[in-house]
């Protein structure tokens, strides 16, 4: 059974930083791209950050581009998301995603593995 577990979210102060994990189990994932996304209240999932196979490209949302950075160790079957210069408007549910793809990609319809998110709050 796939299972993919993120941790990491918490409550922040505008500014600041936190670093999200996703640890994936019930198969090895080192030769398909994995990606975070968010959603908040009362809007669709969105794209965030995604990785290729290998960890030696990645693709980001202008939105958090040169705050984010997306990460792997294929060794841990894990994918990291470090979150700098937080802001309120990155409050949301992140999610983790395994894609069908061994490049990322932005659409949700490519990743079908799917953790049950973790809450990142950001005050002003």
């Amino acid at each position: 059974q796939v299972q993919l577990v993120e941790s990491g979210g918490g409550l922040v102060q505008d500014g600041g930083s936190l670093r999200l994990s996703c640890a994936a189990s019930g198969r090895t994932f080192s030769r398909y791209a994995m990606g975070w996304f968010r959603q908040a209240p009362g809007k669709e999932r969105d794209f965030v950050a995604a990785i290729n196979w290998s960890g030696d490209d990645t693709y980001y949302a202008d939105s958090v581009k040169g705050r984010f950075t997306i990460s792997r160790s294929n060794a841990k079957n894990t994918v990291y998301l470090q979150m700098n210069s937080l802001k309120p408007e990155d409050t949301a549910v992140y999610y983790c995603a395994v894609s069908r793809l061994s490049w990322g990609t932005k659409l949700s319809d490519d990743y079908r593995y799917w953790g049950q998110g973790t809450q990142v709050t950001v005050s002003s």
